[in-house]
């Protein structure tokens, strides 16, 4: 059980027995034990086995990411898997958060991929001029970074229309990522049409959310 469902299972009980005192006192109690207890257990699942990335013209990398939200707004998670040129996985993650909406996690989860990768490439002594592919199926995601942000920063974040972009800070933090690979460019794939590692991230998300009890 994750911390955020035990917390929401003692909130549950404390309204049901809210006239009874022993009971709200064995819950106190109950509550103080939890406090040395480890709610860190993984709640994502095993990695599976992909075929390496396409089109992949050199020893390079890929990232996969993808959002998704039980209500828009509502809780919503990210999920995203990282690939080498010969397919093996390097690294995968998942998160909750408990209030936001599509294309903010649609956001995160390229974000937190590239941000994972980054570190990889620091931690391994990878050169920043390796080929690196950003794959989602959000075009909000890719049609933002590739062809909106430019005009934003010209205009001084700014659209068109003089209005702030939505979600402008979470664009700010990609662009500075994006900014750190210096051969980067970007893969739109079909959402559920069984791409393996679009279908990984999203089911990533979701038992994300299942975990948290969404």
């Amino acid at each position: 059980m994750s911390k955020n469902k035990f917390d929401k299972s003692i909130k549950f009980l404390k309204e049901l027995f809210v006239d009874n005192q022993s009971a709200l006192e064995a819950l106190d109690v109950l509550v103080k034990e939890a406090d040395h207890l480890d709610f860190t257990v993984s709640k994502k699942s095993s990695t599976a086995e992909f075929s390496a990335p396409e089109n992949l013209k050199t020893e390079g990398y890929a990232v996969y990411s993808d959002g998704a939200c039980r209500g828009n707004p509502g809780p919503g998670a990210w999920g995203m898997v990282a690939q080498n040129w010969k397919g093996e996985v390097i690294f995968f993650d998942s998160a909750v958060d408990e209030e936001t909406t599509n294309n903010r996690m649609e956001l995160q989860g390229a974000i937190e991929g590239l941000r994972t990768l980054l570190e990889y490439y620091e931690n391994n002594n990878i050169p920043s001029e390796t080929e690196t592919r950003l794959v989602s199926d959000s075009k909000y995601v890719l049609d933002g970074i590739s062809k909106w942000v430019p005009g934003w920063k010209a205009r001084g974040w700014k659209k068109a229309d003089k209005k702030v972009p939505e979600n402008v800070e979470q664009w700010k933090i990609l662009d500075e990522l994006v900014s750190e690979f210096k051969n980067i460019d970007y893969e739109w794939v079909r959402g559920h049409q069984g791409h393996p590692q679009n279908e990984y991230c999203d089911q990533l998300a979701n038992e994300a959310l299942d975990s948290e009890g969404y």
